[in-house]
């Protein structure tokens, strides 16, 4: 039976995703989010549970990447789709009913970019013997933080000038074109799995732990895009001391 038990979390990950698709295409970024959030705590403890039950299979591996497919590709995706069509000129103020796709220009479908390359880092990672104790390139429930961020600070954070850089559409092709490209880098990033507890052999993973904690707390959803760059310094970093 407690074979059972990680696949049935991964599923919970792609149900969260899959109502999280439905959100976002309803312009609810918030609530979208939070099943995005919902659907990455799943897939932290999937992997965690069949560890700890050691029941790890190949079965799982497959599954975990279809459910961060959607969760974790096509959402963040949708969203920026969504965030770029509010900068398109072609964008009427009036009901989605009344856009016509014909009308749609192509900017906005640069969006739809980030789910083309979280489907080709979830490929290579199935196929990567290397990756049991680092990431190659950003993890793509990290990417989706990343984007995610991007609606809910505006929205919470409540600041103009805040609001205006994210709907710049030179900014949100520049974090396009960057989420592609980190998604599928050769950059090792560290992961957060401990063989064991002790300070020494975990140094780095606490005190990032430490940091984004203490970042949320002052800047809020604001902190996420901090966080994911702190993240990737922190991993070059530990690589360097390492060699």
């Amino acid at each position: 039976m407690k074979k059972y038990i990680p696949n049935a979390l991964t599923l919970l990950n792609l149900f969260s995703g899959c109502i999280a698709v439905i959100l976002a295409v309803n312009n609810n970024f918030v609530l979208a989010a939070l099943f995005v959030f919902l659907g990455i705590f799943f897939d932290f403890f999937d992997g965690f549970a069949a560890r700890k039950l050691n029941v790890q299979s190949e079965l799982g591996l497959q599954l975990d990447s279809l459910a961060d497919m959607v969760t974790s590709g096509l959402v963040p995706g949708i969203v920026m789709f969504k965030l770029l069509q509010l900068t398109d000129p072609n964008w009427s103020s009036g009901s989605e009913s009344a856009y016509e796709f014909s009308n749609l220009g192509i900017l906005p479908l640069l969006g739809l970019c980030i789910t083309l390359a979280s489907a080709y880092r979830l490929a290579k990672f199935n196929l990567d013997e290397e990756q049991k104790t680092y990431f190659k390139g950003l993890p793509t429930p990290a990417n989706a933080l990343l984007i995610m961020s991007l609606p809910l600070i505006m929205e919470f954070q409540n600041n103009d000038i805040i609001n205006a850089i994210i709907l710049n559409k030179w900014f949100l092709i520049g974090v396009t074109l960057l989420s592609c490209y980190i998604l599928n880098s050769n950059i090792k990033l560290f992961a957060l799995k401990f063989k064991d507890y002790s300070f020494r052999a975990n140094m780095t993973r606490y005190i990032f732990l430490v940091l984004c904690l203490v970042l949320l707390i002052v800047l809020h959803y604001a902190a996420i895009p901090i966080i994911i760059i702190l993240y990737v310094v922190m991993s070059v970093l530990d690589r360097v001391n390492i060699k």
